[in-house]
Protein backbone atom coordinates (compact mmCIF):
# COMPACT_ATOMS: atom_id res chain seq x y z
CA UNK A 1 0.00 0.00 0.00
CA UNK A 2 1.29 3.47 -0.91
CA UNK A 3 1.01 6.29 1.61
CA UNK A 4 -0.91 8.33 -0.97
CA UNK A 5 -3.75 5.79 -0.67
CA UNK A 6 -4.27 6.48 3.05
CA UNK A 7 -6.09 9.80 2.60
CA UNK A 8 -3.76 11.55 5.06
CA UNK A 9 -3.70 15.30 5.62
CA UNK A 10 -1.46 17.26 3.25
CA UNK A 11 0.75 18.47 6.11
CA UNK A 12 1.28 14.92 7.35
CA UNK A 13 2.19 13.85 3.81
CA UNK A 14 4.88 16.55 3.72
CA UNK A 15 6.67 14.83 6.61
CA UNK A 16 6.31 11.41 4.96
CA UNK A 17 7.85 12.81 1.78
CA UNK A 18 10.65 14.43 3.82
CA UNK A 19 11.42 10.98 5.25
CA UNK A 20 11.38 9.60 1.68
CA UNK A 21 8.69 7.03 2.48
CA UNK A 22 6.60 5.83 -0.46
CA UNK A 23 5.10 2.44 0.45
CA UNK A 24 3.88 1.33 3.86
CA UNK A 25 5.48 -1.74 5.44
CA UNK A 26 3.37 -4.71 6.50
CA UNK A 27 3.08 -3.53 10.11
CA UNK A 28 2.29 0.03 9.05
CA UNK A 29 -0.47 -1.06 6.68
CA UNK A 30 -2.18 -3.22 9.30
CA UNK A 31 -1.82 -0.61 12.05
CA UNK A 32 -3.13 2.29 9.92
CA UNK A 33 -6.24 0.29 9.01
CA UNK A 34 -7.24 0.47 12.69
CA UNK A 35 -5.28 3.28 14.35
CA UNK A 36 -6.41 6.01 11.95
CA UNK A 37 -9.97 5.18 13.02
CA UNK A 38 -9.02 5.78 16.66
CA UNK A 39 -8.96 2.09 17.62
CA UNK A 40 -6.53 0.53 20.11
CA UNK A 41 -3.92 -1.85 18.67
CA UNK A 42 -1.80 -4.57 20.28
CA UNK A 43 1.05 -5.25 17.88
CA UNK A 44 3.72 -7.94 17.81
CA UNK A 45 6.52 -6.44 15.71
CA UNK A 46 10.30 -6.33 15.58
CA UNK A 47 12.93 -3.64 15.38
CA UNK A 48 13.23 -2.30 11.85
CA UNK A 49 9.66 -3.17 10.83
CA UNK A 50 8.54 0.46 10.59
CA UNK A 51 6.47 0.55 13.79
CA UNK A 52 7.88 3.94 14.88
CA UNK A 53 6.50 5.66 11.79
CA UNK A 54 3.22 3.77 12.26
CA UNK A 55 2.40 5.32 15.62
CA UNK A 56 3.97 8.74 14.89
CA UNK A 57 1.96 9.23 11.69
CA UNK A 58 -1.20 8.20 13.60
CA UNK A 59 -0.42 10.80 16.28
CA UNK A 60 0.24 13.58 13.74
CA UNK A 61 -2.89 12.82 11.73
CA UNK A 62 -5.00 13.00 14.88
CA UNK A 63 -3.24 16.23 15.92
CA UNK A 64 -4.08 17.89 12.58
CA UNK A 65 -7.69 16.63 12.58
CA UNK A 66 -8.34 18.07 16.07
CA UNK A 67 -6.77 21.43 15.27
CA UNK A 68 -3.75 20.90 17.51
CA UNK A 69 -5.74 19.77 20.55
CA UNK A 70 -4.22 16.28 20.79
CA UNK A 71 -1.59 15.33 23.36
CA UNK A 72 0.34 12.08 23.10
CA UNK A 73 2.80 10.09 25.21
CA UNK A 74 5.33 7.52 23.94
CA UNK A 75 6.87 5.29 26.65
CA UNK A 76 10.17 3.59 25.78
CA UNK A 77 12.71 1.43 27.69
CA UNK A 78 15.92 3.41 27.06
CA UNK A 79 17.17 6.96 26.66
CA UNK A 80 18.80 6.11 23.33
CA UNK A 81 15.49 4.92 21.91
CA UNK A 82 13.74 8.05 23.23
CA UNK A 83 16.33 10.22 21.50
CA UNK A 84 15.97 8.22 18.26
CA UNK A 85 12.16 8.48 18.25
CA UNK A 86 12.38 12.23 18.88
CA UNK A 87 14.61 12.60 15.80
CA UNK A 88 12.17 10.54 13.71
CA UNK A 89 9.24 12.55 15.04
CA UNK A 90 10.79 15.89 14.11
CA UNK A 91 11.45 14.62 10.59
CA UNK A 92 7.91 13.28 10.13
CA UNK A 93 6.47 16.51 11.56
CA UNK A 94 8.20 18.64 8.92
CA UNK A 95 4.82 19.87 7.64
CA UNK A 96 3.51 20.70 11.16
CA UNK A 97 6.01 23.26 12.53
CA UNK A 98 3.74 24.32 15.38
CA UNK A 99 3.71 20.90 17.09
CA UNK A 100 5.92 20.65 20.19
CA UNK A 101 7.95 17.46 20.71
CA UNK A 102 10.25 16.72 23.67
CA UNK A 103 11.97 13.72 25.25
CA UNK A 104 12.28 12.97 28.97
CA UNK A 105 14.84 10.55 30.43
CA UNK A 106 17.39 10.24 33.20
CA UNK A 107 21.12 10.78 32.99
CA UNK A 108 20.68 14.46 32.16
CA UNK A 109 19.65 17.48 34.21
CA UNK A 110 16.03 18.53 34.63
CA UNK A 111 16.56 22.11 33.43
CA UNK A 112 16.17 21.59 29.68
CA UNK A 113 13.28 19.16 30.11
CA UNK A 114 11.56 21.46 32.60
CA UNK A 115 11.91 24.34 30.15
CA UNK A 116 10.15 22.28 27.47
CA UNK A 117 7.26 21.52 29.84
CA UNK A 118 6.90 25.20 30.76
CA UNK A 119 6.60 26.13 27.07
CA UNK A 120 4.07 23.36 26.44
CA UNK A 121 4.54 19.88 24.94
CA UNK A 122 2.21 18.08 22.53
CA UNK A 123 4.17 14.83 22.14
CA UNK A 124 6.01 13.48 25.20
CA UNK A 125 8.63 10.76 24.57
CA UNK A 126 10.41 9.25 27.55
CA UNK A 127 11.43 6.52 29.94
CA UNK A 128 9.15 5.58 32.86
CA UNK A 129 11.34 6.87 35.70
CA UNK A 130 11.69 10.46 34.50
CA UNK A 131 8.07 10.63 33.31
CA UNK A 132 6.84 9.52 36.74
CA UNK A 133 9.09 12.14 38.38
CA UNK A 134 7.49 14.90 36.32
CA UNK A 135 3.99 13.55 36.92
CA UNK A 136 4.57 13.27 40.69
CA UNK A 137 5.58 16.93 40.84
CA UNK A 138 2.46 17.88 38.83
CA UNK A 139 4.50 19.05 35.84
CA UNK A 140 2.95 16.53 33.45
CA UNK A 141 -0.78 15.82 33.63
CA UNK A 142 -1.43 12.22 32.55
CA UNK A 143 -5.20 12.85 32.46
CA UNK A 144 -4.70 15.25 29.52
CA UNK A 145 -3.30 12.53 27.23
CA UNK A 146 -5.36 11.52 24.20
CA UNK A 147 -2.97 8.92 22.75
CA UNK A 148 -0.61 6.62 24.68
CA UNK A 149 2.03 4.44 23.00
CA UNK A 150 3.98 1.74 24.84
CA UNK A 151 6.94 0.85 22.61
CA UNK A 152 9.06 -2.31 23.07
CA UNK A 153 6.81 -3.41 25.92
CA UNK A 154 8.60 -6.73 26.42
CA UNK A 155 11.92 -4.94 26.98
CA UNK A 156 10.29 -2.48 29.36
CA UNK A 157 8.95 -5.37 31.42
CA UNK A 158 12.22 -7.33 31.28
CA UNK A 159 13.99 -4.26 32.69
CA UNK A 160 11.60 -4.19 35.64
CA UNK A 161 9.27 -1.39 34.49
CA UNK A 162 6.04 -3.43 34.57
CA UNK A 163 4.84 -1.94 37.91
CA UNK A 164 5.75 1.57 36.69
CA UNK A 165 3.75 1.18 33.48
CA UNK A 166 0.71 0.02 35.45
CA UNK A 167 1.13 2.93 37.84
CA UNK A 168 1.22 5.39 34.94
CA UNK A 169 -1.82 3.84 33.25
CA UNK A 170 -3.88 4.11 36.44
CA UNK A 171 -3.24 7.85 36.54
CA UNK A 172 -4.55 8.38 32.98
CA UNK A 173 -8.12 8.94 31.86
CA UNK A 174 -10.39 5.93 31.33
CA UNK A 175 -9.31 3.55 28.56
CA UNK A 176 -12.50 4.32 26.61
CA UNK A 177 -11.56 8.00 26.49
CA UNK A 178 -8.05 7.61 25.06
CA UNK A 179 -6.35 5.64 22.29
CA UNK A 180 -3.67 3.17 23.34
CA UNK A 181 -1.14 1.48 21.07
CA UNK A 182 1.16 -1.22 22.44
CA UNK A 183 4.11 -2.65 20.49
CA UNK A 184 6.10 -5.68 21.62
CA UNK A 185 8.44 -8.27 20.08
CA UNK A 186 6.52 -11.00 21.91
CA UNK A 187 2.96 -11.14 23.21
CA UNK A 188 3.88 -12.48 26.64
CA UNK A 189 1.51 -12.96 29.56
CA UNK A 190 2.43 -9.57 31.05
CA UNK A 191 1.82 -7.82 27.72
CA UNK A 192 -1.60 -9.41 27.27
CA UNK A 193 -2.53 -8.79 30.92
CA UNK A 194 -1.71 -5.09 30.45
CA UNK A 195 -3.82 -5.05 27.27
CA UNK A 196 -6.74 -6.68 29.04
CA UNK A 197 -6.63 -4.26 31.98
CA UNK A 198 -5.81 -0.93 30.32
CA UNK A 199 -6.77 -1.13 26.62
CA UNK A 200 -10.16 -0.71 24.97
CA UNK A 201 -10.90 -3.85 22.92
CA UNK A 202 -7.54 -3.75 21.10
CA UNK A 203 -7.03 -5.32 17.69
CA UNK A 204 -4.25 -7.91 17.88
CA UNK A 205 -1.78 -7.65 15.00
CA UNK A 206 0.97 -10.27 14.71
CA UNK A 207 3.87 -9.71 12.33
CA UNK A 208 6.38 -12.44 11.36
CA UNK A 209 8.79 -13.00 14.29
CA UNK A 210 12.31 -11.60 14.06
CA UNK A 211 13.94 -15.03 13.93
CA UNK A 212 12.67 -15.34 10.35
CA UNK A 213 13.79 -11.89 9.20
CA UNK A 214 17.45 -12.73 9.91
CA UNK A 215 17.43 -14.74 6.68
CA UNK A 216 17.51 -11.42 4.81
CA UNK A 217 20.92 -10.63 6.34
CA UNK A 218 24.09 -12.15 4.87
CA UNK A 219 25.52 -14.06 7.82
CA UNK A 220 29.09 -15.32 8.10
CA UNK A 221 30.97 -17.24 10.78
CA UNK A 222 34.69 -17.65 11.45
CA UNK A 223 36.17 -20.15 13.90
CA UNK A 224 39.25 -18.54 15.42
CA UNK A 225 41.40 -18.83 18.51
CA UNK A 226 40.95 -16.23 21.21
CA UNK A 227 44.50 -14.90 20.76
CA UNK A 228 44.03 -14.42 16.99
CA UNK A 229 40.56 -12.89 17.15
CA UNK A 230 41.57 -9.22 16.96
CA UNK A 231 43.98 -9.82 14.09
CA UNK A 232 41.17 -11.59 12.22
CA UNK A 233 38.99 -8.52 12.81
CA UNK A 234 41.73 -6.35 11.29
CA UNK A 235 41.97 -8.77 8.35
CA UNK A 236 38.21 -8.56 7.72
CA UNK A 237 38.24 -4.76 7.92
CA UNK A 238 41.19 -4.48 5.54
CA UNK A 239 39.71 -6.98 3.09
CA UNK A 240 36.07 -5.79 3.12
CA UNK A 241 36.70 -2.08 3.80
CA UNK A 242 33.18 -1.46 5.23
CA UNK A 243 31.87 2.09 5.33
CA UNK A 244 30.86 1.55 8.96
CA UNK A 245 30.44 -1.28 11.43
CA UNK A 246 28.95 -1.94 14.85
CA UNK A 247 31.07 -4.37 16.89
CA UNK A 248 29.39 -6.23 19.76
CA UNK A 249 31.25 -7.61 22.77
CA UNK A 250 30.03 -9.48 25.84
CA UNK A 251 31.86 -7.30 28.37
CA UNK A 252 32.40 -3.61 28.95
CA UNK A 253 36.14 -4.08 29.24
CA UNK A 254 36.33 -5.85 25.89
CA UNK A 255 34.34 -3.06 24.18
CA UNK A 256 36.89 -0.52 25.45
CA UNK A 257 39.81 -2.73 24.46
CA UNK A 258 38.57 -3.34 20.91
CA UNK A 259 37.87 0.36 20.33
CA UNK A 260 41.28 1.44 21.62
CA UNK A 261 43.14 -1.22 19.66
CA UNK A 262 41.36 -0.13 16.48
CA UNK A 263 42.41 3.45 17.21
CA UNK A 264 46.03 2.35 17.60
CA UNK A 265 45.78 0.68 14.20
CA UNK A 266 44.63 3.92 12.58
CA UNK A 267 40.84 3.38 12.51
CA UNK A 268 38.19 5.81 13.72
CA UNK A 269 36.52 4.05 16.62
CA UNK A 270 34.77 4.63 19.93
CA UNK A 271 33.17 2.47 22.60
CA UNK A 272 29.67 2.62 24.05
CA UNK A 273 28.70 1.27 27.45
CA UNK A 274 26.41 2.05 30.36
CA UNK A 275 29.05 3.80 32.50
CA UNK A 276 29.58 6.63 30.02
CA UNK A 277 27.94 9.97 30.90
CA UNK A 278 24.72 10.46 28.95
CA UNK A 279 25.95 13.50 27.05
CA UNK A 280 29.01 11.60 25.85
CA UNK A 281 26.89 8.62 24.82
CA UNK A 282 24.59 10.82 22.75
CA UNK A 283 27.58 12.59 21.20
CA UNK A 284 29.10 9.26 20.12
CA UNK A 285 25.79 7.99 18.73
CA UNK A 286 25.21 11.22 16.79
CA UNK A 287 28.73 11.01 15.40
CA UNK A 288 28.05 7.46 14.18
CA UNK A 289 24.72 8.45 12.62
CA UNK A 290 26.26 11.47 10.86
CA UNK A 291 28.97 9.33 9.30
CA UNK A 292 31.79 10.95 11.26
CA UNK A 293 32.57 7.75 13.17
CA UNK A 294 33.38 4.54 11.33
CA UNK A 295 33.55 1.85 14.02
CA UNK A 296 31.64 1.56 17.28
CA UNK A 297 32.29 -1.19 19.84
CA UNK A 298 29.38 -1.71 22.21
CA UNK A 299 27.73 -4.02 24.71
CA UNK A 300 24.16 -5.27 24.29
CA UNK A 301 22.65 -2.94 26.89
CA UNK A 302 24.39 0.17 25.57
CA UNK A 303 23.34 -0.52 21.98
CA UNK A 304 19.68 -1.25 22.75
CA UNK A 305 17.46 1.01 20.68
CA UNK A 306 20.42 2.18 18.59
CA UNK A 307 19.32 2.90 15.02
CA UNK A 308 21.95 3.79 12.43
CA UNK A 309 20.82 4.28 8.84
CA UNK A 310 22.71 2.30 6.21
CA UNK A 311 24.77 0.33 8.72
CA UNK A 312 26.90 -1.86 6.47
CA UNK A 313 28.24 -4.47 8.89
CA UNK A 314 27.62 -5.95 12.32
CA UNK A 315 30.45 -7.90 13.95
CA UNK A 316 29.79 -10.29 16.80
CA UNK A 317 33.31 -10.07 18.21
CA UNK A 318 32.04 -12.28 21.04
CA UNK A 319 29.31 -14.85 20.37
CA UNK A 320 26.46 -13.78 22.70
CA UNK A 321 25.69 -16.15 25.56
CA UNK A 322 21.97 -15.43 25.15
CA UNK A 323 20.82 -16.65 21.73
CA UNK A 324 18.09 -13.99 21.42
CA UNK A 325 20.73 -11.28 21.65
CA UNK A 326 22.28 -12.59 18.43
CA UNK A 327 19.11 -11.78 16.50
CA UNK A 328 18.81 -8.40 18.20
CA UNK A 329 22.44 -7.56 17.36
CA UNK A 330 22.41 -8.43 13.68
CA UNK A 331 19.03 -6.72 13.32
CA UNK A 332 20.90 -3.40 13.55
CA UNK A 333 21.78 -3.85 9.86
CA UNK A 334 19.61 -4.60 6.79
CA UNK A 335 16.81 -2.48 8.19
CA UNK A 336 13.70 -1.55 6.20
CA UNK A 337 14.63 -3.83 3.31
CA UNK A 338 18.22 -2.63 2.96
CA UNK A 339 21.17 -5.00 2.64
CA UNK A 340 23.71 -5.76 5.36
CA UNK A 341 26.35 -8.23 6.50
CA UNK A 342 26.78 -9.96 9.86
CA UNK A 343 30.14 -11.49 10.80
CA UNK A 344 30.55 -13.68 13.91
CA UNK A 345 33.93 -14.61 15.41
CA UNK A 346 33.66 -17.86 17.38
CA UNK A 347 36.57 -18.42 19.76
CA UNK A 348 37.02 -21.26 22.25
CA UNK A 349 35.53 -19.16 25.06
CA UNK A 350 32.14 -18.43 23.49
CA UNK A 351 31.80 -20.99 20.67
CA UNK A 352 29.27 -23.10 22.55
CA UNK A 353 26.65 -20.39 22.29
CA UNK A 354 26.34 -21.26 18.59
CA UNK A 355 24.20 -24.33 19.08
CA UNK A 356 21.37 -22.42 20.76
CA UNK A 357 21.63 -19.57 18.23
CA UNK A 358 21.38 -21.85 15.20
CA UNK A 359 18.50 -23.72 16.77
CA UNK A 360 16.72 -20.43 17.42
CA UNK A 361 17.11 -19.03 13.89
CA UNK A 362 16.40 -22.44 12.32
CA UNK A 363 19.52 -22.71 10.16
CA UNK A 364 23.30 -23.12 10.21
CA UNK A 365 25.38 -19.96 9.92
CA UNK A 366 27.66 -20.25 6.83
CA UNK A 367 31.29 -20.79 7.85
CA UNK A 368 34.23 -19.00 6.19
CA UNK A 369 37.87 -20.02 6.58
CA UNK A 370 40.90 -17.76 6.43
CA UNK A 371 44.24 -19.01 5.08
CA UNK A 372 46.68 -17.21 7.34
CA UNK A 373 46.98 -14.11 9.51
CA UNK A 374 50.76 -13.89 9.28
CA UNK A 375 50.63 -10.83 7.05
CA UNK A 376 48.27 -8.91 9.34
CA UNK A 377 50.13 -6.27 11.35
CA UNK A 378 48.59 -5.36 14.71
CA UNK A 379 50.13 -2.14 16.04
CA UNK A 380 48.40 -2.65 19.39
CA UNK A 381 49.88 -6.09 19.97
CA UNK A 382 52.56 -4.97 22.44
CA UNK A 383 50.47 -2.34 24.24
CA UNK A 384 49.98 -3.12 27.94
CA UNK A 385 46.54 -4.16 29.15
CA UNK A 386 46.47 -1.15 31.48
CA UNK A 387 46.53 1.24 28.52
CA UNK A 388 43.53 -0.53 27.00
CA UNK A 389 41.26 -0.02 30.00
CA UNK A 390 38.62 2.64 30.45
CA UNK A 391 39.79 5.90 32.02
CA UNK A 392 36.83 8.09 33.09
CA UNK A 393 37.05 11.53 31.52
CA UNK A 394 35.27 13.24 34.39
CA UNK A 395 35.42 12.85 38.19
CA UNK A 396 32.74 10.68 39.72
CA UNK A 397 32.31 8.44 36.67
CA UNK A 398 32.59 4.84 37.75
CA UNK A 399 34.98 2.66 35.76
CA UNK A 400 33.74 -0.85 34.95
CA UNK A 401 35.26 -3.88 36.57
CA UNK A 402 37.54 -5.86 34.33
CA UNK A 403 35.57 -8.33 32.26
CA UNK A 404 32.22 -7.39 33.79
CA UNK A 405 29.29 -8.41 31.63
CA UNK A 406 26.63 -5.87 30.81
CA UNK A 407 23.58 -7.77 29.73
CA UNK A 408 19.84 -7.04 29.78
CA UNK A 409 17.91 -7.95 32.91
CA UNK A 410 15.85 -10.51 31.01
CA UNK A 411 14.06 -13.39 32.57
CA UNK A 412 15.72 -16.67 31.67
CA UNK A 413 18.92 -15.05 30.36
CA UNK A 414 21.84 -17.42 29.97
CA UNK A 415 24.47 -17.42 32.68
CA UNK A 416 28.17 -18.24 32.59
CA UNK A 417 29.29 -21.87 32.49
CA UNK A 418 30.08 -23.30 35.91
CA UNK A 419 33.86 -23.27 35.33
CA UNK A 420 33.94 -19.52 34.69
CA UNK A 421 31.36 -18.59 37.32
CA UNK A 422 33.80 -19.72 39.98
CA UNK A 423 36.53 -17.30 38.84
CA UNK A 424 37.12 -14.50 41.31
CA UNK A 425 34.69 -15.87 43.90
CA UNK A 426 35.89 -15.53 47.46
CA UNK A 427 35.93 -18.66 49.61
CA UNK A 428 32.65 -19.03 51.45
CA UNK A 429 30.92 -16.27 49.52
CA UNK A 430 27.19 -16.58 48.75
CA UNK A 431 26.73 -19.49 51.12
CA UNK A 432 23.34 -19.76 52.80
CA UNK A 433 23.14 -19.84 56.58
CA UNK A 434 22.36 -23.03 58.43
CA UNK A 435 18.77 -24.10 58.65
CA UNK A 436 16.70 -22.12 61.11
CA UNK A 437 18.18 -18.74 60.20
CA UNK A 438 17.46 -16.24 57.47
CA UNK A 439 18.79 -16.93 54.01
CA UNK A 440 22.18 -15.33 53.47
CA UNK A 441 21.89 -15.14 49.73
CA UNK A 442 19.35 -14.69 46.96
CA UNK A 443 18.13 -17.77 45.06
CA UNK A 444 20.47 -18.69 42.24
CA UNK A 445 19.47 -17.60 38.75
CA UNK A 446 18.17 -20.41 36.54
CA UNK A 447 20.88 -22.15 34.53
CA UNK A 448 20.08 -23.33 31.00
CA UNK A 449 20.46 -27.09 31.26
CA UNK A 450 21.79 -27.61 27.75
CA UNK A 451 24.43 -24.89 28.20
CA UNK A 452 25.55 -26.45 31.48
CA UNK A 453 25.85 -29.78 29.71
CA UNK A 454 27.98 -28.21 26.99
CA UNK A 455 30.33 -26.63 29.52
CA UNK A 456 30.73 -29.95 31.31
CA UNK A 457 31.29 -31.76 28.04
CA UNK A 458 34.37 -29.72 27.02
CA UNK A 459 35.55 -27.37 29.79
CA UNK A 460 37.01 -24.02 28.82
CA UNK A 461 40.27 -24.87 30.59
CA UNK A 462 40.69 -27.98 28.44
CA UNK A 463 40.11 -26.02 25.22
CA UNK A 464 42.80 -23.53 26.21
CA UNK A 465 45.37 -26.29 26.26
CA UNK A 466 44.54 -27.58 22.78
CA UNK A 467 46.09 -26.48 19.51
CA UNK A 468 43.99 -24.67 16.92
CA UNK A 469 43.87 -27.83 14.77
CA UNK A 470 42.58 -29.88 17.71
CA UNK A 471 39.95 -27.27 18.50
CA UNK A 472 38.84 -27.18 14.86
CA UNK A 473 38.43 -30.97 14.96
CA UNK A 474 36.18 -30.61 18.02
CA UNK A 475 34.14 -27.85 16.36
CA UNK A 476 33.73 -29.87 13.16
CA UNK A 477 32.63 -32.92 15.10
CA UNK A 478 30.15 -30.88 17.09
CA UNK A 479 28.77 -28.71 14.28
CA UNK A 480 29.04 -31.14 11.38
CA UNK A 481 31.64 -32.19 8.83
CA UNK A 482 30.23 -29.91 6.13
CA UNK A 483 31.33 -26.66 7.78
CA UNK A 484 33.78 -25.86 5.01
CA UNK A 485 31.03 -25.79 2.42
CA UNK A 486 30.11 -22.32 3.66
CA UNK A 487 26.42 -22.72 2.90
CA UNK A 488 23.53 -22.29 5.30
CA UNK A 489 21.45 -25.39 5.69
CA UNK A 490 18.28 -25.67 7.76
CA UNK A 491 18.39 -28.04 10.65
CA UNK A 492 16.61 -31.20 9.66
CA UNK A 493 15.47 -32.21 13.11
CA UNK A 494 16.07 -29.35 15.54
CA UNK A 495 16.07 -30.54 19.10
CA UNK A 496 13.00 -29.90 21.13
CA UNK A 497 13.41 -27.66 24.19
CA UNK A 498 14.21 -29.49 27.42
CA UNK A 499 10.94 -30.44 29.07
CA UNK A 500 10.63 -29.03 32.54
CA UNK A 501 8.12 -29.60 35.29
CA UNK A 502 5.12 -27.26 35.19
CA UNK A 503 5.65 -24.14 37.25
CA UNK A 504 3.69 -21.12 38.31
CA UNK A 505 5.53 -19.10 35.66
CA UNK A 506 4.33 -21.43 32.91
CA UNK A 507 0.79 -21.35 34.26
CA UNK A 508 0.83 -17.57 34.09
CA UNK A 509 2.20 -17.72 30.54
CA UNK A 510 -0.66 -20.05 29.61
CA UNK A 511 -3.09 -17.60 31.16
CA UNK A 512 -1.52 -14.86 29.03
CA UNK A 513 -2.18 -16.88 25.88
CA UNK A 514 -5.78 -17.23 26.99
CA UNK A 515 -6.05 -13.47 27.29
CA UNK A 516 -4.69 -13.03 23.78
CA UNK A 517 -7.27 -15.53 22.51
CA UNK A 518 -9.93 -13.50 24.30
CA UNK A 519 -8.71 -10.32 22.59
CA UNK A 520 -8.82 -11.97 19.17
CA UNK A 521 -12.25 -13.53 19.82
CA UNK A 522 -13.61 -10.24 21.11
CA UNK A 523 -12.38 -8.50 17.94
CA UNK A 524 -14.10 -11.06 15.72
CA UNK A 525 -17.40 -10.75 17.59
CA UNK A 526 -17.35 -6.96 17.34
Amino acid sequence: MKFTELNLDERVMQGIEAAKFTEATSVQEQVFTRSLKGEDVLVQSQTGSGKTAAFLITIFQRYVETGGKTKALVIVPTRELADQIEDDARLLAAGIPEISIASFFGGMGYKKQQSAVDKGVDVFIGTPGRLIDFQSSNKIDFTSLDIVVVDEADRLFDMGFYPDIKKMMRKMRDRTKRQTMLFSATLSSRVTHLAWEFMNHPSAIEITPERVTVQEIKQELYHVSKQDKFRLLLHIIEERNPKNALIFTNTRHKAVEVAKRLQLNGYQSQFLMGDLPQRKRLKIIDSMKDGNLRFLAATDVAARGLHIDDLEMVVNYDIPEDYENYVHRIGRTARAGKSGVSVALACEQFVFGLEAIEKFIGSKIPVNWYDSLEGVIDKSEKVSSGELRYSPASPGTRAPKRGRRERPQRRGAAVLPAERRQEGRKPGAHRPKKSGGKAASQPARPVREEQANRSREIPYEKLQGLSMEERMAIYKKKYGSDLQQGEARPQENPKEPVQEKPSGKKKRRKAGKGLLSWIRRDNRES
